[in-house]
């Protein structure tokens, strides 16, 4: 992609570049579009750890939040700098996120109570001083959609084992999001050569980013429900000014 910028970082060294021109609007700012649409994921990703934290969920939720605005960091950076250190701060929490979903999703069948969270956490430090010194290319994206097939099976089982309309709603909304985002992030990345003559880009990649941290945003929510109703605390889905839903729980008195 031809630069109409100078570009303050130096010459790209990442593995991928997507289908936006590069230092367009700031020599400080490769991808523009793509950075700054991590921004909705920043946010919503802290609504939810508010939410966790007033209510006093789970400790495992405030951390879930947390990486959730942590990948979104780390995407801004990567996508801002387009520099292979950076895309590391992007990709390595990504796993660390899911391997905090598998937790999350399989712990409260799991006998053994130490043993997932210590093999969950050796796994991800192996993993991120591995990726350190090495590039995986589409060897990451395999093993991360493994991670991710890993959730679907528990998902699903979640989700029939949900009466709740509104708690089931949630779960809709966040397979709606993930195949709209996944339509757009397939469409920036095969059919860039063909966008690339359009007089507007629709900027897929970044359209992936918004419609992600949404997806996360349900997928949490859902997954809190589904948790308070394990644990008895008569969880409600409730919507602030009518709209954005968020999970109100009871806890009995003795808790």
């Amino acid at each position: 992609m031809a630069d109409t910028v100078s570009s303050f970082w130096g010459p790209v060294t990442s593995t991928t570049e997507w289908c936006e021109k590069n230092y367009v609007y700031s020599s400080y700012i490769a991808e523009f579009y793509n950075t700054i649409s991590n921004i909705p994921s920043v946010l919503l990703a802290f609504i939810g750890l508010i939410n966790a934290l007033g209510q006093r969920f789970e400790k495992r939720f405030s951390v879930l939040h947390i990486s959730n605005m942590a990948l979104a960091i780390g995407s801004m950076l990567y996508h801002a700098t387009l520099q292979h250190v950076q895309q590391q701060s992007d990709e390595t929490p990504m796993v660390w996120e899911m391997l905090l979903y598998i937790y999350i999703l399989y712990s409260p069948d799991w006998h053994y109570r130490s043993t997932m969270p210590t093999f969950l956490f050796l796994y991800g430090a192996v993993f991120a001083i591995a990726h350190s010194h090495v590039r995986f290319g589409i060897g990451f994206k395999l093993h991360y959609g493994m991670l991710c097939l890993l959730c679907i099976p528990r998902m699903y089982k979640y989700y029939i084992h949900t009466e709740d309309l509104s708690a089931k709603r949630l779960a809709k909304l966040y397979v709606g999001t993930l195949f709209l985002g996944s339509l757009c992030w397939l469409s920036d990345r095969f059919l860039c050569k063909k966008i690339s003559h359009w007089h507007v880009n629709p900027q897929g990649h970044a359209l992936w980013h918004v419609l992600m941290g949404f997806n996360s945003y349900f997928a949490n929510t859902f997954l809190m429900f589904c948790r308070a109703q394990q644990r008895g605390w008569a969880p409600r889905v409730v919507h602030f000014m009518g709209f954005f839903p968020y999970v109100k729980i009871q806890k009995p008195k003795a808790q």
